[in-house]
Formats: structure tokens, C-alpha cells, sequence
């Protein structure tokens, strides 16, 4: 068990309607630290029977929800961050014993995720409705805005926290109720985030969490409910595809956050102590597992070698390890399978010209642990420039003119997240408008902030998060027309 200071924080129950139970089947299933691959404890697993239930209960506690006042909504939510806020070392604790990630990012991520939470405590006061001019003088024309309806939120392993404060927030903001599918590697977080809820007084059902070892199953009665009126999920392209799918059936409104392949793009004016910062920062943190994380490396020919080096360099200076363990940069991947995958991404790579000049191999720490990797020579025919890699490999590509890095960067069916580094502000506008995606970082490796909104183009989904954006996807306009004037 984990030495918490609120050892209430670590629960092994389902919550569901305000209330920690044991799911209907009764069965558990092992949550393991990836960093050790020992058993943290042992979880209720639900199913469909405590999807359903959970949902109808969400659907009787919204109607009182929505109608209480956005300040009173405004209340309960800051006291939710700041119980979050108080407990930051215990939330970081789980979340990197359970995901792997180091303390120091975990707290990040805390800090990061509380961050949604008051953000969208404040615009739940600033949904404001319109008054229309009207074509008619015995009419008035008007709009006011509703919550949507009961929410589905099906969040993944890599930000067990922050991926639901910026779902939930939003929709419980909104008026609407919340039901979370954690990812089953991930759940604690999410389970030690409602235990907080309650206690800053969240009404029962407003927020349940579900978690178990069928995916599918539960995901299913999430898209089939016809309670259900929005579903907002964030994971594989694949799984996305599927579940937009699924709710077709009931026309659910969708938020989908799905994979990226970043492209990390370096002008030969650039700063290129600052570009490899950005770069040590966008690709290994948490051990390059992130949507947005620079996938392809994109560099100017005149200044290849000299980048290449500097990047080495300070990619050497990561220390692997227990993200427990003082000092260190990077953790493992969440699994054996996430690091098999990305070693053939790099073994193909090299079986097809690409140099490695640092890393490409599991480290002796243990079966989860990949090297920080840098290859060279990689060309756009290859699996590594194609794909999404999810894991610390850097692939090295030279371009001559913009044009080219234009249309390299653009040669993807993502279009989540890209950087940009170059002092040439003509250029910044020019090709940072030309760029197929919903977020540019602009001589800046981390982009994503709770003011600012996050999402993507093409296959990288649809709908945004954060900002004042982000609660759209949870209310819905109904216009009035009042006649008789």
C-alpha cells in the first residue's frame, strides 16, 4: 500500500451516486506500479449493470443541478480545487505510483488538471444567452443556453487526472452530470478525485467513476444509453472512430481528442539552444506518451548536424528510473507491450537506413523501461514517420526549403499539435497558418494550458478543451420566439 498522509485517498470501490461500492459482478482485478510491476491493490471491477445504474443516477441528480444557480455551482467547484490543492502530495504520489511518470511531473499534472477545475468554476457565470435583432416588430427573438444532457467521459492512462478535471469541469460547470470510464491501468486517480468531490459537497450522482476490466462492455452501455447525450473521449484514432460510431445510434453530440504525429520543425535561423529545450521537453516528457509529443523532427539541412548534437547532448543528461526516486527525468512506459511496439517502430527504422545514434534498446532497469532514442537518416517512407510513436524516440528528418518542411509536416492524417522554431516572424504567420493543426507551439515546447484551447484537425478529433471554447461541447443553444408584441 501506498504511505499517504490521507491514506482515504487510495479507495478500491467503484463511486457511484455518492456512494463507494463493490459493482455488481464482485470481481477485482490488480492495479500495478508500472515503475516495479508490483501490485498496488486490488480493485472492484464493473460492468454494465453499474454503467447503467450509475447513468440513471446521473440523470436524476442533473435535474436539480441545472437548476441552482451558476454561482452556488461556481462554489462547489473551488472547493473542490482547493481540496485538490491541499492534497497535491498524495494525489502526486498515486498517480506516479499507478502511471509511472516522476513526482515532480506528477504534481505537475496535479497542479495542471486543478488548474481546469477553477477555470470552469468561473465561466459557469459567463454562459450568456443573445437577444436577437428581430426582421419582425411584434416579435423578439432570443437565446439561452441548457446543459446538454447526462455526459460520458472515457479518458486514457497517460493523464489519469488532468484528463478528467478537463472533462468534468466543464460539464458539471455547464449544470450537466458526469460518468467516467478511467482507463483500467489508471484508475486511483480518478477514484481519489471524487472521494474530493464529495467532500466539497458535490450532490450524489453528479459524478460517478466505473472502471473495469471489460472496456468494451462498459463503453458500450456509455454509447448505447439513450440518457446519454454527450460523449467526449480521449485515446487511439481507432478507438475514437469506433465510438463515434456507436453513438450514431442515439445522434450524440462527440468531443474526440484523439492521436497525433507532431511534427517539430527547425529553420536555420533559429534559436537552436532554445529549439533543443523545446525538444528535450515536448519529447520525453512522460517518456514521449503524450498526444502532443514531437513525433517527427523536422530540420533545416544547413543546421542538421549541429542540432543533431546539441539534441544528444542533452537527451544524455535524462535520468531514468522509479519516478519516486529523487532526481529522476523519465519513467517507464505503462507496459511491456508499449515498449515492444516502439522497438519495432525502431528496429524497422534501422532495417530501413535510419542511424541510431543514442538509446534504441529496453533499458536493464526493468521489462517497461525504454532508453531515450535519437535516430538519424529517417525518411517519410518509414513506419517511425508514419505513425505515432508514444514512447522517448526522436527521428531526425532533413528538409532544404520551407516549402518542403511544409509539406512533410503536413503529410499525416493527425493534425493534433506542432512546433515551430524560427526568429523570422514572416514566416511564423505565413507557415504557422499553412500548418494541418489545432495547435501550434511557436519557439515553444509546452503549449497546452487551461486558458487556452486544446484540440485538433483532420483525424485528431473534433471539438475543444479549455478555455473559454471549452464548455460549448456541453450546452446546447434553444432559441425563443415571442410573438404577439
Amino acid at each position: 500500500m501506498l504511505s499517504l498522509n490521507d491514506p482515504l485517498l487510495l479507495k478500491t470501490q467503484l463511486f457511484i451516486n455518492g456512494e463507494w461500492v463493490n459493482g455488481d459482478s464482485g470481481n477485482t482485478f490488480p492495479i500495478v506500479n508500472p515503475a516495479t510491476g508490483t501490485e498496488i491493490c486490488k480493485l472492484a471491477s464493473g460492468n454494465k449493470n453499474d454503467t447503467n445504474t450509475a447513468i440513471k443516477c446521473a440523470q436524476n441528480a442533473m435535474q436539480k443541478w441545472r437548476q441552482l444557480t451558476a454561482k452556488y455551482r461556481t462554489q462547489i467547484l473551488k472547493q473542490w480545487h482547493a481540496l485538490i490543492m491541499e492534497n497535491i502530495d498524495d494525489l502526486a504520489l498515486i498517480l506516479c505510483a499507478e502511471q509511472g511518470k516522476p513526482l515532480a511531473e506528477a504534481k505537475g499534472e496535479i497542479q495542471y488538471g486543478a488548474a481546469y477545475i477553477e477555470w470552469f468554476a468561473e465561466e459557469a457565470k459567463r454562459i450568456y444567452g443573445d437577444i436577437i435583432p428581430s426582421n419582425n416588430a411584434n416579435q423578439r427573438l432570443l437565446t439561452v443556453k441548457q446543459p446538454i444532457g447526462v455526459v460520458a467521459a472515457i479518458t486514457p492512462w497517460n493523464f489519469p487526472n488532468a484528463m478528467i478535471t478537463r472533462k468534468v469541469a466543464p460539464a458539471l460547470a455547464a449544470g450537466c452530470a458526469v460518468v467516467v470510464k478511467p482507463a483500467e491501468a489508471t484508475p486511483l486517480s480518478a477514484l481519489a478525485l471524487a472521494e474530493l468531490a464529495d467532500r466539497a459537497g458535490l450532490p450524489k450522482g453528479l459524478l460517478s467513476i466505473v472502471v473495469g476490466v471489460d472496456a468494451i462492455e462498459i463503453g458500450k452501455a456509455l454509447t448505447d444509453h439513450p440518457l446519454v447525450r454527450k460523449l467526449s473521449f480521449t485515446g487511439s484514432t481507432k478507438v475514437g472512430k469506433l465510438l463515434i460510431k456507436q453513438c450514431a445510434d442515439t445522434v450524440k453530440k462527440t468531443s474526440m481528442e484523439l492521436g497525433g504525429n507532431a511534427p517539430f520543425i527547425v529553420f536555420e535561423d533559429a534559436d537552436l539552444d532554445q529549439a533543443v529545450q523545446g525538444a528535450i521537453a515536448s519529447k520525453f516528457r512522460n517518456a514521449g506518451q503524450t498526444c502532443v509529443c514531437a513525433n517527427r523532427f523536422l530540420v533545416q539541412r544547413s543546421v542538421y548536424q549541429e542540432f543533431t548534437e546539441k539534441f544528444i547532448e542533452q537527451t544524455k543528461k535524462l535520468i531514468v528510473g522509479n519516478g519516486n526516486t529523487e532526481n529522476v527525468t523519465m519513467g517507464p512506459l505503462i507496459n511491456t507491450d508499449a515498449v515492444q511496439n516502439i522497438h519495432a517502430l525502431v528496429t524497422d527504422a534501422e532495417r530501413n537506413g535510419a542511424t541510431k545514434v543514442l538509446g534504441g534498446a529496453a533499458s536493464e532497469l526493468g521489462s517497461n523501461y525504454y532508453l531515450p532514442t535519437i535516430l538519424t537518416n529517417v525518411t517519410p517512407q518509414m513506419r517511425i514517420f508514419n505513425e505515432e510513436i508514444f514512447g522517448p524516440v526522436a527521428p531526425i528528418i532533413p528538409f532544404d526549403t520551407e516549402e518542403q518542411a511544409l509539406e512533410l509536416a503536413n503529410a499525416t492524417e493527425a493534425g493534433l499539435a506542432s512546433y515551430v522554431y524560427t526568429q523570422n516572424y514572416a514566416r511564423i504567420w505565413r507557415f504557422s497558418e499553412n500548418l494541418e493543426n489545432g495547435i501550434v507551439g511557436i519557439n515553444e515546447g509546452i503549449i497546452s494550458s487551461e486558458v487556452a484551447p486544446f484540440g485538433g484537425v483532420k483525424e485528431s478529433g473534433n471539438g475543444r478543451e479549455g478555455s473559454k471554447y471549452g464548455i460549448d461541447d456541453y450546452i446546447e443553444i434553444k432559441y425563443l420566439c415571442m410573438g404577439g408584441i
